[in-house]
């Protein structure tokens, strides 16, 4: 499991045990299974209505992504173009599509393939720039996907406030303050539940899957730099060199200059 997200899961719990336990005088009054369903069930015909039915079914598979720990392999892939490369300036095809064939990258295999056909630089480019160009809109509207529920959640949770207050209403002339405060429970627990689910489960799925597009993004770029200097048939020392130094300054931007920078020693000791 990711363990951002496992962390995340852990402390929203245990957020919630304490301060029910400590505010309420019985936590059960919080889990109301009418007001639940308002907001799922209302949230989720509210998707369905305005995504086509494949991308909807996809909501549950987004999560387990989110919730898996997946690794990018920058390194590896990082490694087998430059392994590419050297048998690339060899000149001996064969051998180059022999290591092509170890490579597990679909968009790195691509990228060398159409090199290996002699097709030019400029169109390479053209057609993985492309490439990232469609993985960047398709994980967008994924991640939007969990951003437009989240802003029905709260929606919802008004509807079962706005029920729970008319039926209130309804009562108060009979005075059964039993049935005044069912309803009133209604009234504040759809809105808490959709409040809940909005900011603590659909806002950081939509954040997470926009933070996964961007790491792809970045990997996606390198390897593309990668494939133009093969193309180029730049030496493989300098392409080693370049693709450090481009995850490195990724890397310090994305940690706003937190980074711990590694000593030369380190560096040519991951270059050698």
């Amino acid at each position: 499991m990711n363990p951002s997200t496992l962390i995340g899961m852990i402390a929203s719990t245990v957020l919630l045990v304490v301060v029910l336990f400590f505010t309420s005088a019985d936590p059960s009054l919080f889990l109301d299974i009418p007001s639940l369903l308002v907001v799922l069930v209302g949230t989720m015909a509210a998707t369905f209505i305005s995504y086509p039915l494949r991308e909807v079914v996809r909501i549950f598979g987004l999560i387990g992504t989110v919730m898996r720990n997946e690794r990018l392999y920058t390194k590896n892939d990082m490694e087998d173009l430059i392994s590419i490369s050297k048998v690339w300036i060899s000149g001996d095809i064969r051998a180059v599509e022999r290591e092509l064939d170890k490579t597990s990258n679909p968009y790195l295999k691509t990228g060398v393939q159409l090199v290996i056909d002699l097709t030019p630089e400029q169109d390479v480019v053209e057609l993985m720039q492309w490439r990232i160009s469609r993985l960047r809109a398709k994980e967008h509207a994924e991640a939007q996907l969990f951003r437009v529920m989240a802003s029905y959640a709260p929606a919802f949770g008004m509807v079962g406030t706005l029920i729970g207050l008319v039926n209130l209403m309804f009562l108060l002339g009979d005075g059964d303050m039993t049935a005044i405060g069912r309803q009133m429970a209604i009234a504040l627990m759809t809105t808490f539940y959709g409040v809940l689910l909005a900011n603590l489960i659909f806002k950081p799925v939509a954040v997470k899957l926009e933070r996964r597009t961007e790491q792809r993004v970045v990997l996606m770029n390198m390897i593309m730099q990668g494939v133009a200097m093969m193309a180029q048939k730049r030496s493989p020392s300098f392409m080693r060199e370049t693709l450090n130094s481009f995850m490195m300054q990724y890397d310090d931007e994305i940690n706003d200059g937190k980074r711990r920078d590694r000593s030369p020693a380190t560096r040519d000791g991951a270059s050698s």
